[in-house]
C-alpha cells in the first residue's frame, strides 16, 4: 500500500525555501516603492541623462548619442507595448492612445536628431520625461482621499 504520509497530515511541510521567500517577498513589499514612482525615477534619470549630454555636447560623440537615446527609446517601448497589449488593465482607451502617440512622438524625435545632432532637440524629451514623471509622482484621487487604489 503507497501512502501519500503528507496527504494525511494536517501540518504543512516546514519548508525554509519557502518561508525566506515569503519574508522576502513581505519586506519587498513594504520597502519598495509603487510601479508609479519607479517609472517617474527612470524618467527622471533619462531627462538628466539628456541635460548631461546637452551640458557636455562639445565632448559627445555619435555613439554617446545613441546610447543616451536608446535608454530613453527603452523606457518609451515598454510604456508603448504596456499600452497596446494591456487592453484589459484599468487605464482607459483614450489614456492608451495618447500614451501610444506620445511614444511615437518620441521616437520620431529621436531619428530626427541621430539624423542631425543638435543639442536643442533634446529640450522637447527633456520636458516630456519630466512632465510625465511629475504626473506620475502625483497621487491618484483614490489614494489621496484615503481609499485604495484599483488594481
Amino acid at each position: 500500500m503507497n501512502v501519500n504520509w503528507w496527504k494525511m497530515s494536517s501540518k504543512k511541510p516546514n519548508n525554509p525555501y519557502a518561508a525566506a521567500a515569503s519574508a522576502y517577498g513581505n519586506h519587498a513589499q513594504q520597502h519598495t516603492p509603487d510601479q508609479r514612482e519607479t517609472e517617474a525615477r527612470v524618467l527622471l534619470k533619462a531627462a538628466q541623462m539628456f541635460k548631461d549630454l546637452q551640458e557636455n555636447w562639445g565632448d559627445a560623440n555619435l555613439e554617446v548619442i545613441e546610447a543616451t537615446l536608446k535608454f530613453n527609446r527603452n523606457i518609451w517601448l515598454m510604456f508603448y507595448d504596456t499600452a497596446v497589449e494591456n487592453t484589459e488593465g484599468n487605464r482607459p482607451k483614450d489614456l492608451r492612445s495618447n500614451i501610444v502617440n506620445l511614444a511615437n512622438f518620441i521616437f520620431k524625435r529621436e531619428i530626427d536628431i541621430m539624423s542631425d545632432p543638435k543639442k536643442e532637440k533634446l529640450d522637447v524629451l527633456i520636458n516630456i520625461n519630466r512632465e510625465i514623471a511629475a504626473g506620475l509622482m502625483t497621487k491618484p484621487a483614490a489614494e489621496t482621499q484615503g481609499e485604495a487604489p484599483k488594481k
